[in-house]
């Protein structure tokens, strides 16, 4: 390590990466951290949302068997009966009512005891207590822990048996009238939902501290004690908002979260303490330390050992630009050598003295490589001369036998490869119709009386530019796949003219027409790019090379006519024409 540390280059390199790796690993660490803390409060917002949830539920269960009993009451006339007789202000008078609304010929039904049996029982001990006020009087029926009935008869309204406090729990209030009589009120039920059996249900839940909040700021603690407790839930529950941090003191955030029951005018809040749930995960958390810790030293001892190396080659370097200014060229021992720069020059030096030595021969070798290639440009420039030469001697001894046809067959051949070979890549519309109609001669001889062609081109389109030699292969075509030999009159027809957003060239033939499905898959290997496997490689060809000329303002449509052959059209837009003569302009 000392090697390296001694040169003040890598020394300042050293330094640089230390701070670098260490900021790094630090903010990775803090970002971990912090996305593992938030992921930990968001696990701690669904379990005080699932245990609100269930404390919502169980006040729904209570709700809706309050309500069905409130049926039983109603759809029993003795037990409606009974319950008004409850309604007197002492135990005796109780009694007395009820013998005399009795049937001799019917039981007797008890309205505490049926408050037992079907409301006690159903509620599975949350409703604790019922009581059925008059005017200014309740009587009330309490159960305990085992399910015993105690009675108490004539509590004034005022009484603190009767004062709403979350403590106690929650009452749900219900008229009681008599249908027989107008549905004329004579009491009120009150039932209390005990706070500790609601909140009972959710001790399975891991809400940490939890209190329940009434809008009276009473206070029911679920999970925790202490005032701190109770203050921090006020707190939270005065706020306003559904989450939030209080701070208990420096450095001592607290996140709440509040939920807003929609059955009673009650808040449920849940306090998490982020130094608490960072006790709870301290395991983890040491873990990860560990693990970017490892990492930073890893990373540490990788940059080490590559600033080594990266010395050796300098080092390296040195000694092979000693040995070129001493002119010694012998080889010295194979380097190890690295693929970076310093490893490329220090390889570069070496081969570079290997190769001086062998310079002056190579340099004779060199030369006579390049008059043997001078000779074969030479020779490929007199290849397409000699066929030219070749053409017209067999073109004079046709003339000479007086076979004229062959004869301007021939020329016409030489004059078509001239062409081919002289012109640019990019040339006129013109042009390549001269060099389609050649072919075309070429092809009227090869089937005399039986072929003819027209070329109907307006001079506007003349000028156009364009790719080289793209119309004959679409004139190949036909002959390939369209050209009857048998049929007398084979015709080839090329149209072109001006349209208002381009220009158009139409190349339509007599021949035989595609079908349909042949047709299809013709147009989608021409638009589609699909596999040469097609059979359709020349159109395909033809599209591409317009296509990248032209770009998308050029376009082909493929069709059958309605007599006899096909019709290929090539539309090139008017705004594509003018960019590509400026490009080619420039």
């Amino acid at each position: 390590m000392g090697s390296f540390l001694q040169i003040k280059i890598y020394r300042h390199k050293f330094i640089a990466y230390v701070i670098f790796v260490v900021s790094i690993g630090l903010t990775l660490g803090t970002l971990t951290c912090a996305m593992l803390l938030n992921q930990w409060v968001g696990n701690a917002r669904i379990e005080a949302a699932n245990a609100f949830s269930r404390v919502e539920n169980e006040l729904q269960y209570d709700a809706d068997r309050i309500e069905a009993y409130m049926q039983r009451i109603y759809s029993n006339p003795g037990l409606l009966d009974d319950a008004r007789s409850f309604a007197s202000s002492s135990a005796e008078g109780y009694l007395t009512s009820r013998l005399d609304h009795s049937i001799y010929s019917q039981p007797l039904v008890s309205f505490p005891e049926d408050l037992k049996t079907y409301l006690y029982s159903w509620a599975q001990g949350e409703i604790t207590q019922i009581s059925l006020h008059t005017g200014e009087y309740g009587n009330v029926v309490r159960f305990n822990d085992n399910g015993i009935a105690s009675y108490t008869f004539g509590l004034p309204n005022k009484d603190e048996a009767f004062h709403d406090t979350i403590t106690k729990g929650f009452v749900y209030r219900k008229k009681l009238s008599n249908p027989t009589l107008g549905s004329q009120e004579f009491g009120e039920l009150r039932f209390l939902v005990s706070s500790e059996q609601v909140f009972r249900s959710v001790q399975n839940f891991r809400v940490g501290e939890a209190a329940a909040v009434s809008a009276a700021g009473d206070i029911y603690l679920i999970g925790g004690h202490g005032e701190d407790l109770e203050q921090m839930s006020r707190l939270a529950a005065a706020n306003g908002r559904t989450h939030g941090i209080i701070s208990r003191g420096m450095l001592k955030p607290i996140f709440y979260v509040t939920f807003a029951s929609t059955k009673f005018n009650f808040k449920f809040v849940s306090i998490i303490d982020l130094s608490t749930l960072i006790r709870q995960h301290a395991g983890m958390l040491i873990t990860l330390f560990l693990i970017v810790l490892a990492a930073m030293v890893s990373v540490l001892l990788l940059i080490v050992y590559n600033l080594r190396d990266d010395a050796l080659f300098l080092h390296r370097i040195i000694q092979s630009i000693g040995r070129v200014k001493t002119a010694n060229f012998t080889t010295s021992r194979p380097a190890r050598y690295r693929r970076n720069e310093y490893g490329m020059i220090a390889r570069e030096l070496d081969d570079m003295i290997q190769q001086l030595d062998k310079y002056i021969r190579n340099e004779y070798l060199l030369k006579i490589k390049q008059q043997e290639t001078e000779m074969k440009a030479l020779q490929n420039q007199i290849n397409p001369h000699f066929l030219y030469n070749t053409l017209e001697v067999i073109r004079s001894t046709a003339l000479v036998n007086r076979d004229t046809d062959t004869a301007d067959a021939i020329a016409t051949l030489g004059t078509l490869y001239r062409e081919i070979v002289k012109k640019e890549n990019i040339i006129s519309i013109a042009s390549e119709l001269e060099l389609l109609q050649k072919y075309l001669e070429i092809m009227e001889f090869k089937y005399p009386g039986r072929f003819y062609y027209q070329v109907n081109v307006e001079p506007a389109l003349l000028s156009i530019p364009t790719v080289k030699f793209w119309m004959q292969p679409l004139a190949e075509n036909f002959f390939i796949h369209g050209f009857d030999a048998g049929h007398e009159f084979n015709l080839y027809v090329v149209n072109g003219w001006e349209a208002d957003d381009g220009y158009v060239l139409e190349f339509v033939d007599n021949g035989q027409g595609i079908p349909a499905e042949r047709l299809n898959t013709v147009r989608r290997t021409l638009f589609n790019q699909d596999d040469a496997s097609s059979g359709s490689i020349g159109l395909r060809n033809v599209y591409t090379r317009l296509h990248f000329f032209y770009g998308d303002g050029c376009t082909i449509e493929i069709a059958n006519n309605e007599e006899a052959g096909v019709k290929i059209a090539v539309r090139i837009s008017k705004e594509v024409i003018a960019h590509v003569q400026v490009d080619d302009c420039g």
